[in-house]
């Protein structure tokens, strides 16, 4: 009796720690318990990755890469994919990191990456496509805009905090501007000033727009346009806030339910249990902080009593009956909920964070119910 002979394929788990300029590169052979070697740094250009592909797929070696998210991007995974080899991007908050461990150099992280990626520890996150990517960055870039006027407008006020001058009424309309052009002051400097702050709101509210409007114009050509246009049929969510939250969410469908978008946002309760004791906190925070909070934001709409506003209207107007009944019987539940829990004397940001995390169920319901077309 003859015994077949099976041969497993040979892989390379190749843990990379990338810098600006270099990549520090350690192999973990597979099979070979803690035998991680050191291969050393090469440059961050694309000659230099190829070269490195080369030479560790010589003998039919299948090459398993990866490496932790960072400001580099991803432009080393989208490289290494298409040189036919598996890479994947890293959530670093999700690495397995001894407590004792307190020497840190760039030859220990890539060991450490090769090791865990052998052992299918890490966690990768979602990378998008570089479509996405652009909106992403358009999104983003509006909001380090409103970051940008709301400091703008700060220094304003806290100038004229310092003049001893109050307006006591809604700031920043067009009696607020007129307010300012009538001023006066004992030092002709302080007009100089004055007018360099004006200048400095202005410029940022035009960024604002400017970029509000490019997001407009581009968002038709987006795949996942028809997911943003459902979701604006809830309350607290319009154009720039869905488009927002989808850019940094991307194809809610990866999340199998929505407890683990909840969790993804950090919006789920922190746990410290044993035994009989039942210890819960406040909410994680973990995820994307720039899509909770924009949960939290519209979550507060919610301390309304329910009703379909004129505009709310316009925005359901192209929008399935299906979608339509989702929305308006999360409105009536969110609604409900928070002066249910208003009325225990919880703290208003207690029941927000109540509420963003129930909205987060009812998106996560309309984007699954929206067919979206491959980009």
């Amino acid at each position: 009796m003859h015994r077949r002979r099976v041969v497993r394929d040979h892989i390379r788990y190749v843990g990379l720690d990338v810098h600006k300029d270099a990549i520090v590169v350690a192999i973990a052979e597979d099979g070979i318990r803690d035998a991680v070697r050191e291969y050393g740094r090469v440059a961050n250009t694309a000659t230099a990755l190829d070269r490195l592909i080369r030479k560790l797929a010589d003998g039919g070696a299948r090459l398993r890469f990866c490496y932790e998210a960072g400001p580099c991007g991803y432009g080393i995974q989208r490289h290494v994919s298409k040189r036919g080899h598996e890479c994947v991007v890293v959530a670093p908050s999700l690495i397995p990191r001894r407590a004792g461990d307190r020497v840190k150099t760039d030859r220990r992280d890539a060991a450490s990456l090769a090791r865990l990626h052998r052992a299918g520890e890490l966690t990768a996150v979602w990378v998008p496509d570089t479509a996405h990517e652009a909106i992403r960055d358009l999104v983003r870039a509006r909001l380090d805009a409103v970051h940008a006027l709301r400091r703008a407008r700060q220094q304003l006020s806290g100038f004229l905090l310092r003049q001893g001058c109050h307006y006591g009424r809604p700031a920043w309309t067009k009696l607020h501007r007129r307010w300012l052009s009538n001023l006066k002051f004992e030092q002709a400097v302080h007009h100089l000033v004055l007018e360099d702050y004006i200048q400095a709101v202005e410029t940022a509210e035009a960024r604002r727009d400017r970029l509000t409007a490019q997001i407009e114009a581009m968002l038709p050509e987006w795949t996942l346009a028809p997911v943003v246009a459902a979701l604006q049929t809830l309350r607290g969510m319009a154009l720039v806030n869905a488009a927002t939250l989808i850019a940094e969410l991307g194809d809610l469908s990866r999340f199998t339910d929505p407890r683990q978008l909840m969790a993804y946002l950090g919006l789920v309760p922190s746990e410290h249990s044993s035994g009989a004791s039942v210890k819960r906190g406040s909410i994680t925070k973990a995820g994307n902080s720039a899509a909770r909070r924009l949960l939290i934001e519209a979550a507060w709409c919610y301390r309304f009593p329910a009703r379909v506003s004129r505009e709310l209207l316009l925005r359901q107007e192209n929008q399935p009956k299906l979608i339509r009944d989702i929305a308006w019987k999360g409105q009536v539940r969110l609604c409900a909920r928070y002066r249910r829990l208003a009325r225990t004397g919880k703290p208003a940001n207690v029941v927000t964070a109540a509420i963003a995390r129930e909205l987060t169920g009812f998106i996560w319901a309309i984007a699954r119910r929206v067919p979206v077309t491959a980009g």
